[in-house]
Parts: C-alpha cells; sequence; structure tokens
C-alpha cells in the first residue's frame, strides 16, 4: 500500500507541505522555531495558560468551523488538511491593527503582553462567533486564558467593545471563507499518510475502517485525539509517543446522534461538539460541562479520549456511569457493547484489549421521575483538575426511592459506583435522613487518597455533602422555603 510522507496545511495564507514530521512535535515548537512566528508563546506548556493560542479551522460535515486550541500540546501532525491562524496574521494589508487588537489597546487590556496574544486570538474566536458577546460569555471564553498583570476587568472591556472597531462580514475569515474552503478540499486525502522517524512514527488513517486496520498493524500505538492528555506526556515527561495514530480529522468519529431513548455520542466527538446535545437532552451537565478545562481544551478533548485514557479523575467518567451509559470498543471489524463501569478494572487498566478502541458512548436519556445532577470540586473554579466529581440519578415515584445510581471520580483508583450509598437509599422514603444515612455509607465504598488536589478527609467530606447538596437542591419542600425567604 502506497502512503503519503507529507503533512499537508495551510499556515495563515501560505500552503505548507511537511515532511518527516515525528509523532512528538508540536504546533508550537513548529510555529516558533521553523517559522519564526513566536507572536505565540510557551508559557505552561500544558494547555493551562493560553499563551499558545492559535485557531485551526477544519472541514466538517456543515463546513469550515475555526476553534481556538493550545498550540503548545497539539501536535503537528494533526492539522493536516487544516487552516492554522496565527496572530501575526490578523492584521490588515496595510499593517492597521485588527477590531480585536485596537479594542485591547484602546481600553488597557495590555501590561506586560506576554498573555495578550493568546488573550486576543480568544476574543477574535469569540467575536467571529459571537459580535456582542455578555460579560458571561467573555467570561467563558478566557477560561483557558490566564492574565498575571493586567487583571481582567478591562480585558472583558475590550471584549464587549469589539464590534465598534469593526464586524466579522468584513474579516478576511468571513471574506475569504469559500476561497479557503475550496483550498483546503484540494488538500483532502484518501491515502494514509505515514511519517517521520521509525521511532517517532505519526500515523493518520484515511477513515474509521483504516484506523481499525491501523491499530491491528500498530497495536501498540498511542492514539491521539484531542492531545489534552497526551500532550503532557511529551512537553512535561519527555515520554516518547510514537508510533502515535492520530484521529482528530475523522469526521465519522464525531457523529452526535439522537434514537429513541439514547444519546449516541462517537468517541471523537469533543466537548465543544457535544455541548448543544448536551443542553437539549441531558441539561443537568450544562454547567458542569463548562467547567471542563477550558474553551481551547474543550474544542480539542475528545469524550472518547477522556474515558480511553482511564484516569480516576476525568471528569466525563463519574457522571456518564451515573446516567448508564455504555461504550462500543472495536477491533478490525469485531465490535462489543459493555457498560461504562466495567470499562475500568483498576488504576491505569481498562477493559482494552491490543488493537481496540473505543467507538461509540451509548448514554441512555433519563426518563420521567429521575432526578439528576452532576458536581464538581477542584481548587479553582474554572480550568482545573477536579478532586473529587459525581454523578447522581435517582428514581423517585410516590415519595419512595426507587432507583438510584451514584459515581464518583477521585476518590478511588478508578471511577466508580457508590454501592453502599446506593443501598441505603433504595427502596427508602425521600428525606433528609435518608441521603444522611447514605452520605455515611459513603465511607463503606471508598477509601480516598491524599495528594496535592485534596487530603483524604476533605475528599470524604466533600463527596458526603454533595448527597446532601443533592437532596436539598431537589427536595421540594426545601426549594419552596428557600424561594419563600428569598422573595
Amino acid at each position: 500500500m502506497t502512503h503519503r510522507t507529507d503533512i499537508r496545511f495551510i499556515l495563515n495564507g501560505t500552503e505548507m507541505s511537511v515532511p518527516d514530521v515525528a509523532a512528538s512535535q508540536t504546533l508550537l515548537d513548529y510555529l516558533r522555531l521553523n517559522r519564526r512566528l513566536t507572536g505565540t508563546k510557551e508559557g505552561c506548556a500544558e494547555g493551562d495558560c493560553g499563551a499558545c493560542t492559535v485557531l485551526v479551522g477544519r472541514l466538517t460535515d456543515t463546513g469550515l468551523v475555526y476553534a481556538p486550541v493550545n498550540a503548545c500540546i497539539r501536535f503537528l501532525a494533526s492539522v493536516d488538511g487544516c487552516h492554522v491562524v496565527t496572530v501575526e496574521h490578523l492584521s490588515g494589508a496595510d499593517g492597521r491593527l485588527h477590531p480585536v487588537q485596537q479594542a485591547m489597546i484602546d481600553h488597557h487590556g495590555s501590561q506586560c503582553g506576554f498573555c495578550t496574544p493568546g488573550f486576543v486570538m480568544s476574543l477574535y474566536a469569540l467575536w467571529m462567533q459571537t459580535p456582542e458577546p455578555t460579560e458571561a460569555q467573555v467570561e467563558t471564553a478566557v477560561q483557558g486564558n490566564l492574565c498575571r498583570c493586567t487583571g481582567y476587568e478591562p480585558i472583558i472591556r475590550a471584549a464587549v467593545a469589539v464590534s465598534r472597531y469593526g464586524t466579522p462580514a468584513s474579516d478576511h475569515l468571513t471574506t475569504e471563507r469559500e476561497t479557503m474552503t475550496a483550498r483546503l478540499q484540494s488538500l483532502q486525502s484518501d491515502e494514509r499518510l505515514v511519517s517521520g522517524p521509525e521511532d517517532d512514527l505519526s500515523v493518520i488513517p484515511s477513515s474509521v475502517d483504516d484506523l481499525a486496520d491501523c491499530l491491528l498493524a500498530y497495536p501498540d500505538a498511542t492514539i491521539v485525539a484531542g492531545a489534552t492528555d497526551v500532550g503532557l506526556w511529551v512537553t512535561k515527561f519527555m515520554r516518547n509517543i510514537g508510533p502515535a495514530i492520530f484521529t482528530a480529522h475523522l469526521n465519522a468519529l464525531k457523529t452526535i446522534d439522537h434514537q429513541d431513548t439514547t444519546l449516541l455520542i462517537g468517541a471523537g466527538a469533543s466537548y465543544t461538539d457535544c455541548q448543544d446535545a448536551l443542553s437539549r437532552h441531558l441539561p443537568h451537565l450544562s454547567r458542569y460541562w463548562d467547567r471542563i478545562a477550558g474553551w481551547q481544551v474543550r474544542n480539542m478533548g475528545t469524550v472518547g479520549g477522556n474515558i480511553a485514557n482511564g484516569s480516576p479523575i476525568g471528569d466525563t467518567p463519574p457522571v456518564l456511569i451515573a446516567l448508564g451509559a455504555e461504550i462500543v470498543l472495536r477491533r478490525g471489524n469485531a465490535r462489543r457493547t459493555i457498560a461504562l463501569e466495567k470499562f475500568f478494572v483498576d488504576y491505569g487498566k481498562q477493559d482494552r484489549a491490543p488493537g481496540e478502541f473505543v467507538e461509540t458512548i451509548r448514554i441512555p436519556i433519563p426518563g420521567p421521575n429521575t432526578l439528576n445532577a452532576a458536581y464538581k470540586i477542584s481548587k479553582r473554579r474554572d480550568e482545573d483538575i477536579s478532586s473529587v466529581a459525581v454523578g447522581i440519578q435517582i428514581t423517585v415515584e410516590d415519595g419512595r426511592i426507587t432507583q438510584s445510581r451514584i459515581a464518583f471520580g477521585g476518590m478511588a483508583a478508578t471511577p466508580k459506583r457508590a454501592v453502599a450509598a446506593e443501598d441505603a437509599l433504595q427502596g427508602q422514603i425521600w428525606s433528609a435522613d435518608v441521603f444522611d444515612a447514605a452520605a455515611k455509607a459513603l465511607a463503606e465504598d471508598f477509601a480516598p487518597l491524599s495528594d496535592w488536589r485534596a487530603s483524604a478527609e476533605y475528599r470524604m467530606l466533600s463527596a458526603q455533602n454533595l448527597l446532601r447538596r443533592f437532596f436539598l437542591e431537589q427536595d421540594v419542600a426545601t426549594t419552596a422555603a428557600v424561594q419563600l425567604e428569598t422573595a
């Protein structure tokens, strides 16, 4: 079989063809070291500070879509067939500053300036999507950008004011969209790409079927979807990830479908891709979803990747286990479906054979009489790893609890159901005393560890109080009393 060996993409306005791309080569290093585009900064090198933010445009089933991403943990091979836009591309042909840049200057949104290009790129993406944003929308857009000197108030003022300086309709990403779409279409290929040195090989399959074939050929390969975790293996731990199989371009892995009472999410769908479907079918996850990392990471990170890496503190497994989710695993042409809770065997160990990959997540949509919630405890409200996360689904009929599913992350070596707490609720009359008993039963379910995120005692107390919080938020009498007091 013949393969391509060079990745092809458009950088600002120039078509690039780069041979011998190692799996571990980051987009940030390529921009700064190879292209001398030093407006994109390296700060944390782990996708937290946002100084490295660029826009990546990709052809999707609905057209050309741009999203801000972290170049520090985005691998160069993953931008094959994409349009990469850096801060240097924003100014007009006459050298005039872009509206976002001018607004930042006029509203004093920059002091030392190190973080400014990253803020500009995030606000540029927001402005293109939402020309007249609210302060809340601005705050969400810059969750993944950290500023240590200016403070956020002048940056927010600048973001709200951008449309006074120009409109997205006149921006070149809009006026050149048809031309850029055609240019990107010409770069698409039906061939598999194999590039880089043997010990750091990049593999880009041509389709999902080819992905299955690639994993049979390279059963121990690292699967790279969003790279929001794997990226740190390279930038922080200096690990060799080759051979690496990149999947971010596979639109067939990003499908989101609603069939009867089940939501089907392709394993390659990003957190951002899922947002609308979750808001419609699982509204209790909307606020929780906004607390997963920052905007750039939500644009890159995938639900399937968050599950497949098996982290005990992953944000999505606890809430999906509580909903009774299943996953479809594929190896070659063979598929099997297992309950998500059964996928996590032990710390760092999942029920996934060599050459097998997560293809689909199946989430039952809650029926009538079910109460649902998702909570996350972390040191920082936005863009932080959870110390404790929990998903809760309880069915109440005629005032009695008939079914309960409670799953925690951060309390054990794997995401895990709280079986003793569930048993304490089963068949009981809905009451504060019953939930207090369930909270105490958590000591039978978990023996959490202490680490830099939280002590064991803090984790247990937080977990217990989250069950009590669930009762207070869902209890009709409690809610009525609070409304009466605040009326």
